[in-house]
């Protein structure tokens, strides 16, 4: 039912650019400049981070109040770029990266209202290219914003502009940014055109190309280079679909969604080499889709294995590692095997949350505000460091930049913690 679907689905919509694409003018490799990263894959690439924490846990460097939304923050040099819902208003700031003070504010109105009364906030991770701020608003609304300034660049209202349905629980899924281009699942109709996927002029929001008629997902899209060939890859409601990103034509696309109409597809893609991985809940399952031009030849499916609820899985040396199963009824930690499916070790009753990989360990944050260090090993599930970090629900993916981790919870706190060795 849909009152069963909880906004943790949200938090999946919420990054851009990936491995091989659009890495052109991107901060340095230790910001996180984009939901799951510099690379879009969970990955951190930053100076090495410490092995354990002090009794009362990792040092606080400034906490924040904030408004509402599940929209994580990124961080690019000196800045932290946070967007929440501050009244009326959705609100994108500019904060400093080690004082936490305000550096410059844009907002716009917004009357955005959840249906099942749940977080009425922005979703989507702003994403920092070229010295410019992209966000995506609950109600559709795109902006550019000067990463130095605040000003606008130009925003368009998709929801108005591809006559795009409400859906469950607003907007979610972030654009994928690519050579001068932005590249959004807005699920429009647009008359008789078919605007399930636009790409708009990253430079001035000009219409650049559409296609096809898929609804909107809650899952941002990736990009990946397979055999020399760039693509952007979407999972949208209704399917996995890989297009060239400078003129929209499909190259490949597989169905993959639920029978129920009460259903979501919320984690993103998950590139490694020519394979990819598509998970979602509502019994449809996982599966690893190895890419050979315009074929996607299946390795493994089924939904016993690593059914990701909302957050996205990571890879470390052969292996997967995330959340199985759905959210409100107490997701399971796994390690799986990416190339068969099998389950190598599984922490029942977890409680959902999100993970990221740190060299050879899981950060992984979980919805009561637990930070807990693990090994990435598929041997057995071993916390190397635990520490309750926030209050209240926390479904966020945080920023780890340089060492330092940027987490919110739901509407209340942003907060920053050091984790350098």
């Amino acid at each position: 039912m849909l009152l069963r679907l909880t906004t943790a689905v949200l938090v999946a919509g919420a990054g851009l650019v990936a491995r091989g694409v659009a890495h052109q003018g991107l901060p340095a490799a230790s910001d996180w400049p984009q939901f799951l990263g510099p690379t879009r894959n969970g990955v951190y690439t930053g100076p090495p981070l410490a092995a354990t924490w002090p009794a009362n846990g990792p040092r606080v460097v400034w906490r924040k109040q904030v408004g509402a939304g599940f929209a994580g923050p990124a961080v690019a040099g000196n800045r932290v770029i946070l967007f929440h819902r501050v009244g009326r208003e959705e609100v994108v700031e500019s904060l400093d990266n080690r004082t936490g003070a305000a550096q410059w504010r844009y907002a716009y109105p917004t009357t955005y209202r959840d249906d099942f009364g749940f977080d009425e906030g922005p979703r989507a991770v702003p994403v920092v290219v070229n010295g410019r701020v992209y966000t995506f608003g609950a109600q559709g609304v795109l902006s550019a914003i000067d990463l130095e300034t605040g000003k606008q660049i130009w925003t368009v209202d998709t929801a108005k502009r591809f006559e795009v349905p409400k859906g469950f629980f607003g907007q979610s899924g972030s654009p994928l940014v690519d050579d001068g281009r932005v590249l959004a699942n807005v699920g429009g109709m647009d008359g008789t055109k078919n605007a399930g996927i636009v790409a708009l002029s990253a430079d001035t929001g000009a219409v650049l190309w559409t296609a096809t008629d898929h609804e909107a997902s809650y899952s941002s899209p990736v990009g990946a280079t397979f055999s020399g060939r760039k693509l952007a890859l979407f999972f949208t409601r209704q399917a996995l679909v890989g297009l060239d990103p400078a003129n929209g034509r499909v190259q490949f696309q597989r169905t993959w969604r639920s029978r129920s109409q009460s259903s979501v597809n919320a984690a993103s893609p998950l590139v490694v080499d020519d394979a990819v991985f598509v998970s979602a809940t509502y019994e449809t399952g996982a599966t690893v889709l190895r890419v050979a031009g315009a074929t996607l030849e299946p390795l493994w499916a089924n939904d016993d294995t690593l059914s990701n609820h909302y957050a996205t899985s990571v890879y470390f040396e052969g292996h997967l590692y995330g959340f199985h199963g759905r959210q409100e009824f107490g997701q399971a930690l796994r390690a799986v095997e990416l190339k068969t499916g099998k389950v190598k070790w599984s922490q029942e009753r977890f409680m959902a949350g999100t993970v990221l990989l740190a060299g050879n360990r899981l950060v992984i944050l979980r919805e009561n505000g637990e930070l807990v260090f693990a090994a990435a090993s598929p041997d057995a599930f071993r916390p190397l460091a635990r520490a309750q970090v926030l209050q209240g629900v926390v479904r966020a993916y945080p920023a780890l930049a340089d060492g330092y981790l940027y987490a919110r919870n739901s509407g209340d706190t942003l907060l920053c913690l050091d984790l350098r060795r």
